[in-house]
């Protein structure tokens, strides 16, 4: 009988035991996965250093450009990204030691390409006014104009003679917003375009200037309105004698490099960079190509 009683105590006692056990692992907090051994707390940690911060130390600048926009910024005959610009912005990162990125955009999304930090400015025949409160803006490097190219035999001569006449322009152009133009400081500009504007049969975007050119030359188109540079540009990559630029201007303009608002200190950098480019000659040389693919330097406005 003490025995049966000593059993029934111990398999009574081992029991609570268990119990116990179950017990305090139930109430035992499960460890925290975002603390484990090496890692920092969500006070400690840090956002990851982008390329150009304050913070960091800047290794590279990525420029985005037109790729069909000679003589400015263009892809040549081996493939290879080329232009004033490009060449300018290559000597910029030689002497700052970045590396260049050279990344072609489409024109009408540059906005986007720069607010995202897809590309760290915009420069590439970039016309300054009118954008000025838009963009930080290095100091105009070019003299520019907005003009109308025909063919030699189309029989236009004048601005009257583009009444009820295609005319072509590129998407988000500075000829465009000429054309567009809506300044309430110089009533008498606008009308003029307003006018100008609504004499044309058609008014056309397109994409790039080289498949304005080419429906040009396929009779398609009757002008192109677009910067001298480049008209000047694609014509002396044409037939000698087959297209004429029209006297009459429809807007002059600067050329400068465009940093997205209130990166002042990257643009203080490329602008200064720019102008010992000047002092040493470097930046006439790059606007009067050595290997004869343009010549830019007439229009060279920087430091002058």
């Amino acid at each position: 009988m003490k025995k049966k009683l000593l059993s029934a105590v111990l398999c009574m006692s081992m029991a609570a035991a268990l119990l116990t056990g179950c017990g305090k692992k139930e109430d035992t907090p499960a460890p925290d996965k975002t603390q484990d051994a090496g890692s920092e707390t969500p006070e400690d940690a840090q956002e990851p250093e982008t390329e150009g911060s304050s913070t960091g130390e800047r290794t590279t600048l990525t420029v985005g450009f037109d790729a069909e926009f000679p003589p400015y910024g263009y892809k040549d005959e081996s493939g290879e990204y080329v232009g004033v610009d490009l060449s300018l912005a290559q000597e910029v990162c030689d002497r700052l030691g970045w590396e260049l990125v050279k990344q072609p955009i489409a024109w009408d999304s540059k906005d986007m390409e720069l607010a995202s930090g897809a590309i760290d400015c915009i420069w590439n025949g970039f016309t300054m006014n009118g954008r000025e409160d838009q963009y930080e803006f290095t100091d105009p490097y070019i003299d520019n104009s907005q003009v109308f190219v025909v063919a030699a035999d189309s029989g236009i001569s004048t601005w009257e003679d583009l009444a009820g006449r295609e005319v072509l322009v590129q998407a988000d152009s500075s000829a465009l917003h000429a054309l567009q133009t809506d300044d309430p400081e110089d009533p008498e500009y606008t009308e003029k375009m307003k006018n100008l504007r609504e004499s044309f049969g058609n008014l056309t975007e397109i994409p790039d200037y080289n498949s304005a050119f080419n429906n040009l030359e396929a009779g398609a188109a009757d002008a192109i309105a677009m910067d001298i540079g480049v008209a000047r540009y694609q014509i002396s990559q044409r037939d000698e004698g087959a297209f004429v630029i029209l006297d009459d201007e429809i807007a002059a303009e600067q050329y400068a490099v465009g940093f997205y608002k209130g990166n002042t200190e990257l643009r203080d950098q490329v602008q200064a960079t720019l102008y010992e480019m000047v002092e040493d000659g470097t930046f006439e040389a790059i606007a009067k190509d050595p290997d004869g693919r343009w010549d830019v330097s007439e229009s060279v406005c920087l430091g002058k």
